[in-house]
Parts: structure tokens; sequence; C-alpha cells
């Protein structure tokens, strides 16, 4: 779309237009209804069928208006992508025609076919009953593309028995049970605040390459990244791209992004070079966890929407280039209430910075117990490639809060004095913190979940992965020590002690997991096994996790989700494991056996003719270099055709495993067939650095990280 013009028409004007927001329902909604769906949203009443009915009327028309034929429940569910059927507006009338109608009905409630998505055995083929629900909090949209405009309406997604088949119900839930218990601390404060709400801002990496080249790649289009490549002269090294200057091509991606994006009032805000060639990033601002959630995966779809049209593909896997950088999802994580303060500033008076302490501290606590969920919330197999490399934070929940804060802690914790910036003793609840600012130290890009002076920076979200497990899981787990910290404040006869007593007995216990060196040096592997904090290298040991007791626990103790919900999960995320390792190895195969052998024998052959060509027109030449290449290449197509054929004895036994047993399974793929697949590899990549360029049958990492 090279005729977008900002001048014609300004960013202001297209912004949110195709988003049924605030500023859209207090246009077009009675004044009584919009109050009443404001308290809908706050939570303190629940929605009526009234309420609903009116809504819809508005919603459609606004739809209509925009062009909009149908509408959609728009759900995520277990598969990580999002899912969406299409319903007309249209109802016809005794006369013969067709009359416009979307009922209150319609909006609160979907019903799709549950059986086909992935349940882990909590739907099955004869037990098909789904519904979405309509999530009031995440503004509807329509859709423009080829096929028309579409309404857009963001649900919820359970099972005809309750059970959460998607990934926004515990994220709902979990914000919920956060908000509750963060509302209770602050009002042992004083705080008039009535609500608390989770923000996030993810930051989304991903890698451009041109169509043409992608589509004649079977590993990309198939398994999102390359199977076979190797890298040429030149990379990284040079750290000529990161925040270098945005090729054309690109440039005119981003604009058009930015374009399809600020109209569905997503608020891109940040863009620019990555560290690997044709590596990009795109952040938003702040919002609620669950439109973010719901934005990010809507931003996913419209990068791949606006990449096709600009004849390019958007890769979003975590690992889609061996040699380079890997994509990752920054999820940046903070408090707020309704009276616009967010919970992780230190403030500037002594009730603030006591405040403060307290917030901190249960995060402190949460992520040093539950470290093991969170490593397992950010878990897939594209992440294991990136994990624990020298370009991501390592497979090890550490937090880093940075040496001065940190400082201030100890302090406080051992009784000893900390003078102020002004020059006063800190004594907590009665004197100032020192001002913190938001800069507060050098950003470590090392660690998977640093404080950034207002928030924390959850790094180690894979790129293609939803936001919402991940939240999920950081609310559910703050929530219970917040629930424990406000049980203490509501029954302390003395707060002050009582917060300088949860702020010691946290830090002492519990500061372990605070760490504020190079997460990437071998060195913290070994102390952070002294200091007991767990290191889960891969998506298949980290999945056990959530069927464990303790995880157990939580969950159902604040109605997140329950064992059968958590083991089906298991099950789900087990099996789309061994799925995605299982595509990946049958791409190898095929590009193993159909294209890079064919190709090395023709070059076998051709070097053979020339050798005995050349003998033959000159007896006793030495053609030493030529039979040396020829061995060379020989033994290099021996060694593909021999780990080709012992993969696919791997993947027959594997296959005939019980398919009940998904971890085993699992482990099997990624033990057995995973290590063959880089055995696999490195024949095959070496061959690519022997043969000729015109014979090789893809196109290599320099055409697709350096030709855009």
């Amino acid at each position: 779309m090279n005729t977008i013009d900002f001048i014609k028409t300004p960013v202001n004007e297209i912004y949110g237009c195709n988003s049924f927001n605030d500023i859209v329902m207090r246009e077009r909604l009675p004044k009584s209804i919009y109050k009443e769906v404001k308290k809908v949203q706050k939570g303190t009443v629940a929605l009526t069928q009234d309420v609903a009915e009116v809504v819809a009327y508005a919603m459609k028309d606004w739809a209509i208006e925009k062009g909009a034929t149908h509408f959609t429940h728009w759900f995520q569910p277990l598969t990580g992508l999002t899912a969406e059927k299409h319903d007309s507006f249209i109802s016809p009338t005794p006369e013969g025609g067709v009359i416009m109608e979307f009922s209150g009905k319609e909006l609160i409630k979907g019903e799709p076919d549950a059986s086909s998505f992935p349940s882990g055995g909590l739907r099955v083929t004869f037990e098909a009953r789904g519904y979405t629900a309509w999530d009031v909090n995440s503004p509807a949209f329509v859709v423009e593309d080829i096929s028309g405009v579409t309404l857009y309406i963001p649900t919820a997604f359970i099972s005809y028995t309750g059970e959460a088949l998607d990934k926004k119900v515990p994220l709902l839930r979990s914000m919920d049970v956060v908000g509750k218990h963060a509302l209770r601390i602050l009002k042992t404060f004083g705080s008039d605040a009535e609500q608390v709400t989770t923000t996030v801002g993810a930051e989304q990496e991903y890698f451009l390459v041109d169509k043409e080249l992608a589509d004649e790649r079977p590993d990309l289009l198939l398994a999102g990244r390359t199977v076979f490549g190797t890298m040429p002269a030149k990379g990284q090294e040079m750290d000529d791209h990161y925040f270098g200057s945005i090729k054309e091509r690109a440039a005119t991606f981003m604009k058009e992004l930015n374009y399809e994006l600020w109209k569905l009032g997503i608020s891109a805000k940040t863009q620019h070079n990555e560290v690997a060639p044709n590596q990009f990033e795109i952040a938003p601002i702040f919002e609620s966890a669950n439109a973010a959630a719901d934005k990010n995966q809507l931003t996913m779809n419209v990068m791949k929407k606006v990449a096709t049209r600009q004849n390019m593909v958007c890769l979003l896997h975590e690992k889609p280039f061996s040699g380079v950088n890997g994509s990752g999802k920054h999820n940046n994580w903070s408090l707020s209430t309704d009276t616009g303060v967010n919970l992780l500033e230190p403030g500037e008076n002594p009730q603030d910075n006591a405040q403060f302490l307290v917030f901190l501290m249960a995060i402190i606590k949460a992520v040093d117990i539950y470290a093991p969920l969170l490593r397992t919330s950010a878990a897939n197999s594209g992440n294991d490639h990136r994990l624990g490399a020298n370009e991501a934070p390592p497979a090890i929940i550490s937090i880093f809060l940075g040496d001065q804060l940190s400082g201030i802690l100890e302090s406080l914790t051992k009784d000893e004095k900390v003078p102020t910036a002004t020059g006063e003793e800190l004594e907590i609840g009665f004197t100032l913190l020192p001002k913190l600012p938001k800069d507060l130290t050098d950003r470590n890009r090392t660690s998977p979940f640093a404080f950034t002076g207002n928030k924390f920076e959850f790094r180690m979200v894979p790129s293609s992965g939803s936001i919402a497990t991940p939240n999920t899981v950081l609310n559910t787990a703050v929530a219970s020590v917040l629930d424990e910290f406000a049980g203490l404040l509501e029954s302390s006869s003395d707060i002050n002690k009582t917060i300088t007593d949860i702020v010691k007995e946290t830090y002492k216990h519990h500061s372990k997991v605070i760490f504020n060196g190079n997460g990437y040096s071998d060195d913290w592997i070994a102390e952070a096994e002294s200091r007991g904090l767990a290191n889960i290298t891969s998506t298949v040991a980290a999945i056990p996790e959530y069927t464990k007791p303790y995880s157990v626990e939580l969950f159902e103790k604040y109605n997140i989700l329950s064992r059968a919900e958590l083991e089906s999960r298991s099950y789900v995320y087990f099996e789309r494991y061994s799925q995605q390792i299982n595509i990946e190895a049958n791409m190898m195969l095929e590009m193993a056996d159909r294209h890079i052998l064919p190709a090395a024998a023709t070059y076998i052959t051709e070097l053979s003719s020339t050798i005995i060509s050349a003998r033959e027109a000159s007896p006793g030449i030495q053609m030493n270099a030529l039979e040396a290449t020829l061995n060379e290449v020989n033994n290099s197509a021996g060694g593909l055709h021999t780990a080709s054929a012992e993969l696919k004895s791997i993947l027959e036994k594997v296959r005939d495993m019980d398919e009940e047993e998904s971890q085993e399974i699992a482990e099997a793929y990624r033990d057995e067939v995973f290590a063959k697949m880089e055995e696999l590899r490195l024949h095959g990549d070496k061959l690519e650095t022997m043969m000729p360029a015109e014979l090789w049958p893809f196109p290599t990492y320099m055409d697709l990280l350096f030709r855009l």
C-alpha cells in the first residue's frame, strides 16, 4: 500500500478507526448503557441481556457503516494460534429479502465445535460442544482484507462442562485474583483505588525474508525455520545492523504495518533493526494484560498479511537461522490502579516507598518459589534453540534489580543505616528512599526477569507464542504472595513493623534468585546450581512442572486451572512438541533425499567426468585437488545418506509408541530424533560449503539474510 500518506490522513485521524473502543462506545451508546458497560468492565456488576442487546445493535451499525458483512467470535485455542468462524449479519425476511441483524445473545456467546481443537482429552469427537464468551475488556474491531470487512469480537473459549479450552480464560482468572489481593494490600495503606489491573507491553522480534526466496525453502514454509543452512562470511559480528538505518523495503513494510495496526487501535510505538541481519523489532505502549495478549496475537497476524502483500515473509520462529540471534518477545509487566498509579514506581514519599517495597518483595518471593513454572510458561520447541545461547536469557530464572536497589535491600535486611540523597537515614515507612530514576542501572540483557525502573521485563517469552500463558503464571504466582502479605498487614497492630519484617524475611530467604551479573557466563550456571536455582534446559523437561503438586495446589487454590485442565494442557504441549519435531524431521528427510543428495550426485558425476576426461587428454596429469574434492563430497554424501536412513528408522520406532504416552514420545523426539537431525544437518551443511552455487538446490543464508 504505497499510497499511504500521513500528511493527507494524519495518524490521529486513523488511530483506532477500526476499533470499537471506549471513545466509540461513549459516542454510540445511550449514557445509561455506557455507564453500565463501564461497571461491567470494572467487575462491579454482571452483564445483562438488555445491556448486551443495546451494545450489539450499536456495534453492528458501526461495523456495517465500515462495510462489514460478517462477524466472528475470535479466540485463542491451544493451537498457539487464533481461531475464527464467520457468520453473516443477514437474516431472511418473509418477502424474500434480508435484513442485517446482530443480537445481544450472538454478541455474548458463540458455539464453535470444540472437538477439533487440542484439549488433551477434555473434549472428544462425540462431545463437540464448546462456547465462546465475549471479553468485555478487550475492544471489538473490524478487519479489512481481500475477503471483505469482518467484525471481530475477542472471546474466551470454554467447554460445555466449563473447562478452559484456551489461553484467555486462565489469563482473565489470574488478572482477577492478582487484582483482588493487590487491592487488599493497598487498602492497608489507605488507598482509594477500586481496581488493580495487570498491564503489559510486549516487544515483538521478527525476521523478514523475500517471499520468492522463502517459497524455495520447504523448511521455512512448513517448519518456520531452516533445518539446513550455513552462515556466509559475514553475519552479525560487525554489529552494523543493530539500530542501523532501516532498508527501504523493510521501511515500506513497517509503514504499512503501522498503518494497519494504528487503524485497529494497536499502539505500535517503536520500530528498529535488531541484532541479526533482516531481523527487526516492534513495540507497543502498555495496556491491560488481556487486551495486550489479544493485540499481540492480532499484531502477529497483521505482520504476516502485510509481509505477503509486500512480497515478503515474516518469520516469527524463535530461531529461523542457525548462527545468528533468534527472536524473543519481551513481556514488560506491571500493576496499575484505576487511579493511575503504577505500583512498581518507587514513589517520592514514605508511604509510596513502603508500598513499593511490599509489592517488590511479593514479586521476588513469587519468582523464587515459582521459577520452574515461569520457565515452563516460556517453553516451546523453538525457544529450545534460543535460550542459553549467547543472545538470549539463560534457561535459569533469576531477577535483575541493579546494584543500587539491591544494596538498599541488603542494608535494610542487615539493619544497616542507609543514607538518602538528602543525607537522612532510611527507615521503611518514615523517610524517603533515595529517588530511583527509571534508568536505574545499565540494562542487563542477560537477565530473564529484569526490573527496569517501573516494571519487570520477562525476556524469556518466545517470539511465536502467546503472552497469555506467561502472564497467567506470573499473575497467579504474585497473587499467592500478595494474599499472604495482605493477611499479615490486615491483622497487624503495627503496620510499619510488619512491613519491615516482610522486607527483611523475604529478602533473607529469597534473595538467592537475585543476580545482577552476566547470565551468559559458565560461572553463573555453577553459581546458580549452588544457590539451588533450577536449570530446565528443554521444553520436554519443563512441561511436567504444570502437574507437580505445588503447581496444582497453586492453580486450584485460586481457581485458575483445575488438575484436569493442567493435565490436559501438559498432554497438548507434549503432543505439540512432538508434532513440531516430527514435521522438521520429515522436512529434513525430504530436503536431503529429494534435493541435496541428487544435487551431490550431479556434482560427483561432473567431478568424475572431468577427472576422466582430463586423464584421457593428458595421461599422467595430476588431479589431486579434484580427487580430494571428489572424495570429500562423496564421503559427505555418504554420511548424509546414512544419517537419513537412521533418522527414518528412529522416526518409525517413535511413531510406533503408544500415543497415550505423550511424555515418553516427546522425550524420544528430543533425545533420539532431534539428536539424529543434528547429525544429518552437519553432513548437509558441509555439502553446501563444497558444492558449486548453481548446483545447490536452495536459497542460501546469504540470499535470505542479505537480500531484501
